[in-house]
């Protein structure tokens, strides 16, 4: 199976990246499907994507923010890949007061991710808990109109296949701090 893209905000993907969060939240694209979205994949890469109002969407911004600013789709040309993850586990949540005790561990404003779990209300918002893991150099491949749209997942190229072991060699958090941050999760959304 050919590496697959997560395709996340280039800001979301950084505070992954840095382990100012363990958590990603969906709740699924327009081209996700008549099933609509799921956690397909229990290991994955982060593809940074471009959203002009990101930034006023969040509550933490990278130092580096400059560098990781991403063009939209139509103007891009590269995309640069830093991080990967390991899925460890995934809530379906339907209750906001769930999602509401869930602030102090994301960089979304609350009033995104109440936009979020608004939406298509049918469904529940997922909940995600991922270890990050980084590559020393950035992967950078040639953008492909493929990419575009909104759907959450993309195949790589296949040489992500190799670079996924060197990746594994270098979680972003040391294991202690990694169980503190899972443990705290776990105990607010049930094991």
């Amino acid at each position: 199976m050919p590496p697959i893209g997560f395709k996340e905000w280039s800001f979301v993907c950084e505070a992954l990246g840095q382990g100012a969060q363990t958590l990603i939240l969906r709740k699924g694209g327009i081209h996700e499907g008549k099933s609509g979205f799921h956690f397909q994949h229990d290991a994955f890469w982060l593809f940074p994507t471009g959203f002009h109002t990101q930034a006023e969407s969040l509550k933490w911004m990278p130092e580096n923010a400059g560098e990781v600013t991403v063009p939209q789709d139509e103007q891009r040309e590269r995309v640069d890949v830093h991080y990967f993850a390991k899925l460890h586990q995934v809530w379906c949540l339907t209750d906001w007061d769930k999602v509401a005790a869930l602030e102090p561990l994301h960089v979304w404003k609350d009033e995104v991710v109440r936009e979020r779990f608004a939406w298509n209300e049918e469904s529940c918002l997922h909940v995600a808990l991922v270890r990050m893991y980084s590559l020393p150099e950035i992967w950078s491949f040639p953008y492909e109109r493929g990419y575009g749209g909104c759907r959450s997942w993309v195949k790589l190229p296949t040489e992500g296949e190799a670079k996924e072991q060197v990746a594994l060699q270098r979680p972003v958090m040391n294991d202690a701090t990694w169980e503190d941050a899972a443990h705290t999760v776990r105990g607010m959304l049930g094991s």
